[in-house]
């Protein structure tokens, strides 16, 4: 159904296979919770069909086939079919099962869309698939700023992220409790008790409020009730930990272990922030050191017209959680690595500019990231940068 594609370097901003508009059947979908709003461009065909359906994989393949018959009714042989739809709450599937079905599947990154500015612009499904249309026709001409488009990953890539975004999810939750615990603790006026500990629960009884008074019963529950589901998230944390550390022991060299081990091998680094480099963005496919800047959206956003020269701040439009992490990991990169050279960098531009500390943090964090991609992916030792002994 498809013509193969030609092996070329990772490039979404832009189409490189040619365009045969005479051969092609050319389709966006607008999907919703309750239904898929299907328009193409059908060769042959004047109209520019458009079809609401329910959310059905079956019936949108029929679809595309009704209108490749109709095409090919017209005289025009349909040697390729190229579907496009935005990244959304529906994840990867729909483009992992297209493509087992033969038909080109690709997915548009939601904010490359361009769209009009004005303050109250009508937006319907309808409009929205010709939006999409008109970006997506761009995209597959080769004509670079149209859109751009999401590499679609495995379903074990997609499962190999989990167990880190678990983790993190559950340290929330460990910490929403705790904090919760600890503001009912200061309502009482109760303070020295420490929520975390294991026998904390046990010891809710024996605590008195200043007036000598015991927890009220309501409030007693409550808390008992907090702290044993803070108990649980720890255990699922260290199962979650203990499972990892596990599987890197019985595979230490199968796919991205070999990476995580590595970087893990970095002093100041741990398997866990190891793990969630790799997985989220060491792995994938990235061009040059400033496409793994953009996507961990550690990159600026100039604001310039005319004489007005300023930048708006990060751009904010990567990985979250590497952007979260890789800020964390600057700031502890400056205690166990002293001697590097980045941390070096760092200390003679904030040394008499200490207002400077936070904006040139990220800057750390952005020079880091590309060090530790290299490092990960050709095995270039940073400068100065101190590792543990190959186990």
């Amino acid at each position: 159904m498809t013509k193969p594609k030609t092996k070329t370097v990772n490039d979404f901003s832009r189409c490189l296979d040619p365009l045969d508009m005479d051969a092609t059947l050319i389709a966006v979908i607008e999907m919703s919770q309750s239904s898929w709003l299907v328009a193409g461009i059908v060769p042959g065909v004047e109209r520019q069909p458009l079809k609401k359906l329910a959310i059905d994989e079956d019936a949108l393949l029929s679809l595309l086939n009704r209108w490749r018959a109709e095409a090919e009714k017209n005289g025009h042989p349909i040697t390729r079919i190229a579907v496009a739809f935005e990244a959304g709450h529906d994840g990867f599937w729909l483009a992992r099962w297209l493509a087992a079905q033969g038909v080109e599947a690709h997915v548009i990154h939601a904010s490359s869309v361009a769209v009009t500015r004005e303050h109250r612009r009508a937006k319907t499904d309808r409009l929205d698939t010709e939006l999409l249309k008109r970006g997506f026709l761009g995209w597959l001409r080769g004509e670079s700023g149209h859109c751009k488009m999401v590499a679609v990953p495995t379903l074990a890539e997609e499962d190999a992220k989990r167990p880190s975004r678990e983790r993190e999810t559950l340290v929330g939750e460990a910490s929403r409790i705790i904090t919760r615990v600890k503001s009912a603790f200061v309502r009482l006026g109760i303070r020295g008790f420490n929520p975390k500990l294991k026998t904390a629960a046990a010891r809710l009884e024996t605590l008195r409020t200043p007036e000598c008074e015991p927890i009220p019963p309501n409030t007693l529950a409550a808390l008992q009730r907090d702290l044993e589901r803070h108990q649980i998230v720890k255990k699922q944390i260290r199962e979650l930990e203990q499972t990892r550390l596990e599987n890197l022991a019985q595979a230490p060299a199968k796919g991205p272990n070999v990476m995580v081990l590595l970087l893990a091998r970095v002093i100041g680094i741990g398997v866990e922030t190891a793990d969630m480099l790799v997985r989220e963005v060491l792995s994938r496919t990235l061009r040059d050191r400033r496409a793994v800047a953009r996507y961990a959206g550690l990159t600026g956003s100039p604001d310039e017209s005319g004489a007005k020269r300023r930048d708006k701040g990060l751009a904010r439009s990567g990985n979250a959680r590497v952007r979260h992490g890789m800020i964390q990991l600057a700031w502890r990169f400056l205690l166990f690595q002293k001697d590097s050279a980045l941390a070096q960098w760092y200390r003679q531009r904030t040394g008499n500019a200490p207002s400077m500390r936070k904006p040139l943090i990220v800057a750390l964090a952005r020079k880091l990231l590309i060090a530790l991609w290299r490092f990960a992916c050709d095995g270039v030792v940073p400068e100065g940068v101190r590792l543990r002994p190959a186990a």
